[in-house]
């Protein structure tokens, strides 16, 4: 690393010690500019700005670990959340391996899901994810106005894994299950292909009129209020064709809708024709 990197860092940053045994790391609060690079084991503080023009690059194996915010918490209106945030309006890379992926969770391992607040992309022009473990937050990752794309990746335990508007944004070869809601949406132009959605409260929620959306070839199934839920500002049918919904049983995957077969003023889910048995995702290893 770079000295001049290695200095910024370190003047920006205070050793914690965080539980018994749980070994130390460095503390990341408010503003951090320049050129930001991130190994090992990091704590945010309340919300810490990436703002434009900056950049941050996270090495594989690395664990970014959230605190209670305190007075740190500045910003907890949406599009914001309670709790301590990563908010990134300039750039970030965090792509970790198969064996050494990069873990984003709670400070405290038993702490419940929506303990912090999230990663907040905002007009951020280039964020990239891969090898990576959301676990514990309110919405993992919340992307505003921004490019960004989320490859092999684990979304377990989030009141919400991924949410975003207005973005582009690629979801691929990711494990999203046992989140309140494994993706929430409303206009973009996403693609989501080859993704396990599976063991959530809701599949999708798609809240207002998407738009230029590809998604195909995953396999949502076994979600449990819902697989697809539309929302009142989802007058229009949503094609959702060549995906894998755990059964050929047409009036079982039309059952696993909320959308105008329940409710007369909003569009169908069309599904049709099914996709083979979808491709199991193949996931990080990630222990604590």
């Amino acid at each position: 690393m770079p000295a001049l990197r290695v200095l910024t860092l370190l003047t920006l940053t205070l050793p914690l010690l965080w539980g018994c045994g749980a070994g130390r790391g460095l503390t990341m609060r408010g503003e951090l500019a320049g050129a930001q690079h991130w190994q090992g084991r990091i704590y945010i503080q309340g919300d810490v700005v990436i703002p434009p023009g900056a950049s941050l690059e996270i090495d594989p194996g690395s664990e970014v670990l959230f605190l209670p915010p305190g007075a740190d918490d500045l910003y907890r209106e949406h599009p914001h959340f309670p709790g301590s945030e990563l908010i990134v309006r300039g750039t970030l890379r965090a792509e970790g391996t198969k064996d050494a992926p990069i873990r984003f969770a709670a400070a405290d391992p038993a702490a419940a899901p929506g303990s912090w607040g999230g990663i907040n992309l905002q007009q951020s022009p280039s964020a990239s994810f891969r090898f990576c473990h959301f676990s514990q937050a309110d919405s993992a990752l919340h992307s505003q106005e921004s490019e960004v794309y989320v490859e092999d990746s684990v979304f377990a335990d989030n009141l919400v894994g991924i949410r975003f508007h207005t973005s582009r944004i690629l979801i691929e070869n990711n494990l999203l299950h046992r989140n309140g809601v494994a993706i929430r949406f409303h206009f973009g132009a996403p693609v989501i292909c080859h993704n396990d959605i599976r063991d959530n409260d809701k599949g999708f929620f798609i809240t207002a009129h998407p738009r230029d959306y590809h998604i195909e070839g995953n396999r949502i199934a076994g979600n449990r209020e819902a697989n697809i839920v539309l929302g009142e500002e989802v007058p229009e049918n949503v094609a959702l064709p060549r995906n894998d919904w755990g059964t050929t049983d047409l009036e079982a995957i039309a059952g696993s809708f909320f959308d105008g077969r329940r409710v007369d003023y909003l569009g169908r889910i069309e599904f049709l024709p099914l996709a083979p048995v979808a491709r199991s995702v193949e996931v990080p290893r990630c222990s604590r």
